[in-house]
């Protein structure tokens, strides 16, 4: 027999076989040979009586020492023989054999061969079974952490290849290539079961038969591509092209997902552990498979909310201008005339003849200034509704009118540093703008601060608001999980909404620095992040206008000729 190359460990097993001991091999062989199938048989009849099966008595007896002798006596080598203990090795891992019962085996024959008679160079033939029996045993650990290993493997692969897949068509490829390794087949199909029939998962420009019977696919199946078996496949092409398949179903419970099918050359059929592998990986599949499905779903969804939040942002924007111009056609309108008309009759009344009621010109004059009391109040409120700046001279401008207005009616210093902001889509402006008007509307409610620094630049494709003052503080936490509060928490959910980060520091100042700007290192600090490709989106949805027609609010109040 020619010599194959043999793996390191079965050079070590022949190596210690010395030149002494193999020389001895051969004289052992001369002797066990002639008499090794009579040993075998009364071996295997023992085996049977321990309830192994045919095929696990099969490859008890192919790395014995009789199958050793009787290869040896043909011209075989050593090398050969530990190669045939491998294979038969890994065939009884595979076949959940324990390596317990191997050994008892090995040492049942041991009993048959110490019960044959034999010649004057006994104790030389017992040295060189003791040493051959420890090469088979040690060849046998090799094969059996193999077969652990391969598997161990089978499943760090999946859950490599599942972290790493982007995306399903990633993921299904690289699964059915890990599994076809694993069985050595030379094509697998990963199929899923829908309303409209099967449905191939991975392996493009597969012929898919319809009208397979699920009920045929409930349970594994391992046979020839017969007329029987070939209905069992669902690639139409198997049965002319294969001798053998492997089917496991994808299961959830008693409800058939999908099936996992490889296609052989040869007669080849699976071993107890390869099918309990296959369905364990099954399971992972369809797990996997799962999980894809649902972070799909689940980036779908949050492409569509962002699409509705940016939606609902022109919606707000549409809405406080609608209300701006309700202000200032109606309400403005009306309350300029009624001042107009109070103007008439302090000039009326003063020209009667005689002297007016007493408190009749202190009255009219209470009502003119109340009157202009709430036109400054609807302008401020026009102006916080949809500041017209905004629209017509960009965000840095409204923002320094912003800021303005903050220092004349809260009095604390607010301190800007724009960096060279270009013009941005409408939408992206008035978010902006409304994240800064919302910080600094909650640094005058709550904080108690006597200074607010407001950082806006652009780079890299990220627009970064930065809102700072030094003020009591507070605990984040607290505050977002407060019931019934929504300053900040509809801050951050705007922004995650449209894709971009918040980042909100502060903690309380200690009791006794309550006063307004007292104390270091307390305050608020807030970090946003936008990205640029923001507005670009924004600004192309349907039916979005970038600005919108807004009165100014100092046409209120003005007098008309």
């Amino acid at each position: 027999m020619k010599e194959r190359r043999a793996t390191p460990l079965l050079a070590d097993a022949a190596d210690v076989l010395g030149e002494r001991l193999q020389a001895l091999l051969g004289q052992f062989a001369g002797w066990l040979a002639p008499q090794a199938g009579r040993l075998e048989r009364r071996l295997a009849a023992r085996l049977r009586a321990r309830r192994l099966d045919s095929r696990q008595i099969q490859a008890v007896l192919a790395l014995s020492p009789c199958a050793a002798a009787v290869m040896l006596s043909a011209g075989g080598t050593i090398r050969d023989f530990f190669e045939q203990v491998e294979y038969n090795g890994r065939r009884l891992a595979k076949m959940n054999m324990a390596p317990a019962a191997i050994v008892e085996a090995l040492h049942e024959l041991e009993r048959l061969l110490s019960a044959s008679p034999a010649p004057g160079e006994a104790r030389n033939f017992q040295w060189v079974r003791e040493h051959l029996q420890f090469c088979i045993i040690l060849t046998l650990n090799k094969a059996y952490y193999q077969v652990r290993e391969e598997e161990t493997m089978v499943f760090h692969e999946m859950f490599r290849i599942e972290l790493a897949a982007r995306d399903w068509s990633d993921l299904l490829p690289g699964l059915l290539e890990v599994l076809t390794r694993f069985c050595r087949a030379r094509e697998a199909r990963i199929y899923f079961l829908e309303e409209g029939g099967w449905r191939p998962g991975a392996g493009a420009n597969c012929e898919t038969r319809s009208g397979v019977d699920p009920g045929l696919l409930m349970r594994p199946f391992c046979g020839r591509l017969n007329q029987r078996g070939g209905r069992r496949v669902l690639d139409s092409t198997w049965p002319s092209r294969f001798a053998t398949a492997w089917s496991v179903p994808l299961r959830h419970g008693r409800e058939l997902r999908g099936v996992l099918q490889f296609a052989f050359d040869r007669e080849y059929f699976w071993l107890p552990r390869e099918l309990a592998v296959l369905v364990a990986a099954a399971a992972s599949c369809l797990q996997a498979a799962e999980k894809a499905r649902l972070v799909r779903n689940l980036e779908e969804g949050q492409q569509k909310l962002r699409a509705l939040a940016e939606k609902l942002v022109h919606v707000e924007e549409a809405e406080r201008r609608r209300i701006s111009r309700e202000l200032h056609d109606q309400a403005g309108q009306d309350l300029l005339w009624i001042r107009l008309r109070l103007e008439m009759l302090e000039r009326q009344a003063a020209d009667a003849v005689g002297s007016p009621p007493d408190g009749l010109m202190e009255g009219l004059a209470a009502v003119r200034d109340m009157t202009e009391r709430t036109i400054l109040e609807i302008r401020r409120l026009i102006a916080a509704l949809s500041p017209a700046v905004l629209e017509q001279l960009g965000l840095a401008a409204a923002l320094r009118q912003l800021a303005a207005r903050i220092r004349q009616f809260h009095g604390f210093e607010v301190r800007l540093d724009l960096g060279r902001l270009e013009r941005l889509p409408g939408r992206t402006e008035a978010i902006l703008y409304r994240l800064v008007q919302e910080s600094l509307s909650n640094a005058a409610r709550h904080a108690c601060c006597s200074q607010v620094n407001i950082s806006l630049h652009s780079a890299d494709g990220l627009l970064r608001l930065c809102v700072e003052d030094d003020g009591v503080g507070f605990d984040v936490h607290k505050a977002l999980a407060r019931p019934g509060s929504y300053g900040l928490a509809g801050l951050r959910e705007r922004v995650h909404l449209l894709g971009g980060k918040t980042s909100i520091e502060s903690r309380p100042r200690p009791a006794a620095h309550s006063g307004r700007g007292n104390g270091a290192n307390t305050g608020t600090l807030i970090r946003v992040e936008l990205p640029l490709e923001l507005g670009m989106a924004t600004a192309q949805l349907p039916g979005i206008e970038p600005h919108g027609s807004v009165p100014s609010p100092k046409t209120i109040g003005k007098k008309v000729k």
